[in-house]
């Protein structure tokens, strides 16, 4: 499998935002119209977008999904997420041209309905996000925004999810989410070894080129790029040619 630099953009109220440690009263709103930054992305040569909705992640409704529709109309393949509760929902992002749908909170706390979908619709139309905080010895799995604590493990859930045919695997570690602070390389290694058979998507602290070189080394598939190219630390140009 490939390599993938996934730019992102996270959405709240239509505009483009990031949260600290997932935190919604730490925001801070950058003055970028979301589908310019996404044409953006692409015309730097991105291939893939991965679009948050805050919003519905913690209200659980898809309610940026006008954005992410015309964002979807010019081309570029988008993975998305936030707020999907329902079979509907996840319908409604695919119609609404989304190539692959990101599974956080119902994925944590409805494996079978889920383990359904990936038979049903094809695991390939899909990833799951395995946000984690590394709490008493254990990777736990907030959900709602990150808002909630559930029960389920990372280290329990991720190989129930490999053993049933998922590919795409999103894991934030949610203590370095927007904090500038690199890639928790640890985290990945286990991943790859614990899910060899599903693509790993790096994500939270990315601050640099190295971090990203690192991340690919660490045998992640993917990251995912928020802030840093928000905030020009480089340019997309570069990570892709990590």
């Amino acid at each position: 499998m490939s390599f993938t630099v996934i730019p992102a953009i996270d959405l709240r109220a239509g505009r483009v935002v990031r949260l600290k440690q997932g935190d919604y009263a730490q925001q801070t709103t950058y003055d970028f119209d979301p589908r310019s930054l996404a044409r953006d992305y692409a015309q730097a040569g991105a291939q893939w977008l991965h679009l948050v909705d805050l919003d519905g992640a913690r209200g659980g409704s898809l309610e940026n999904l006008a954005v992410i529709e015309a964002i979807a109309r010019d081309g570029m393949h988008i993975q998305a997420g936030g707020g999907v509760r329902s079979e509907a929902d996840v319908q409604r992002l695919l119609d609404a041209g989304v190539s692959r749908v990101v599974l956080g909170s119902l994925a944590i706390r409805e494996p079978a309905m889920v383990e359904g979908w990936l038979a049903s619709r094809g695991a390939q139309r899909f990833t799951l996000a395995l946000d984690t905080l590394y709490r008493d010895g254990t990777w736990t799995l907030p959900s709602a925004g990150w808002t909630e604590m559930e029960s389920n493990t990372l280290d329990a859930l991720a190989p129930w999810y490999a053993e049933r045919g998922a590919k795409h695997l999103l894991c934030t570690d949610i203590d370095r989410d927007g904090m500038l602070a690199g890639f928790n390389l640890d985290l990945y290694r286990y991943l790859v070894t614990l899910v060899p058979s599903m693509a790993v998507q790096a994500s939270g602290g990315v601050r640099s080129l190295d971090d990203i070189r690192a991340a690919r080394e660490a045998g992640a598939q993917g990251v995912i790029l928020g802030r840093a190219l928000l905030e020009g630390r480089f340019t997309l140009k570069e990570a892709l040619a990590c």
